[in-house]
């Protein structure tokens, strides 16, 4: 079982990022507006004005973060943050939810309703200075992850329980229409937040059932990882080897008789010696 990386509690904790330069872990409260982070020399956090939701690397000092109104340049040890595209800025429904950036220095992020409203959100891709939309009529969006040979790309519809894949072209913009690689419909699991490990398996958070499960190229179950909270909500790979998974939980749609069952809800988890993760790609600005 995976243990406590982080004991502060996020009422949605969601879109780990590993920073190999930083040796720091990042995360998000989305609905607090805030961002954690962990390293050696202890916890830091970021307020900001609206939420965010996910993140990429740039340089050392530099993220890419995606917020309901914008993509954005945030330097890590001065807290500015510049706007680099809005995003669905004129439309008050929606906000950013999962994010990560691609093998080709882009960055994928979907939006959702804040209420999750039926189909309300999208899958947009940022690559050299153009935001595109990529998928819409989405209710949940989850699951933005790429495989280790860069020439597929994985998201979800939670509400469908069915993770899909993508062909990419050599500039890592969809090739083919999506096909369905993982339907986890028949034993009633949510997936939320996957990441890729370096092997090829997709390890798939799962709402609601206290796991992070891997699954192999054929869609096939391979093994779990059990954390101490319902909401799993977003694995990532980090450490020195790269070898430790994290994942996010969270407090949001949890009473308080399940709280009370789940004290951790809400933390980071962390597990050494599951499987060696990829790197997280750069993303170029």
């Amino acid at each position: 079982m995976a243990q406590v990386f982080d004991d502060r509690p996020c009422d949605l904790g969601e879109g780990p990022l590993w920073h190999p330069e930083r040796q720091m872990l990042f995360w998000f409260d989305i609905t607090a507006c805030r961002m954690l982070a962990r390293d050696a020399n202890g916890p830091h956090a970021w307020s900001f004005d609206e939420m965010h939701s996910a993140a990429g690397w740039v340089d050392r000092d530099t993220l890419i973060l995606a917020s309901e109104t914008g993509l954005w340049r945030f330097g890590i040890e001065t807290g500015a943050r510049t706007l680099i595209c809005p995003l669905e800025a004129d439309n008050p429904v929606t906000r950013s939810n999962d994010g990560r950036a691609d093998p080709q220095g882009g960055f994928w992020i979907g939006t959702i309703g804040k209420a999750a409203e039926p189909r309300a959100g999208s899958i947009w891709r940022w690559y050299r200075g153009e935001l595109r939309q990529l998928f819409t009529g989405l209710t949940i969006t989850n699951a933005i992850s790429f495989a280790p040979d860069g020439q597929n790309a994985c998201f979800t519809d939670t509400k469908t329980a069915r993770v899909m894949r993508v062909a990419l072209d050599a500039q890592g913009w969809p090739a083919a229409e999506p096909e369905l690689l993982v339907d986890l419909s028949p034993e009633g699991l949510n997936p939320d937040g996957a990441v890729f490990d370096a092997e090829g398996l997709l390890w798939i958070a799962q709402w609601g059932a206290s796991r992070v499960a891997a699954y192999g190229p054929n869609g096939q179950f391979v093994r779990a990882v059990t954390i101490d909270a319902p909401h799993a909500s977003c694995p990532a790979f980090g450490g020195p080897d790269l070898d430790t998974l994290y994942c996010t939980t969270a407090r949001e749609g949890l009473g308080a008789t399940q709280r009370a069952a789940a004290p951790q809800s809400g933390m980071v988890f962390a597990q050494a010696g599951v499987a060696r993760g990829q790197a997280e790609n750069r993303v170029v600005l």
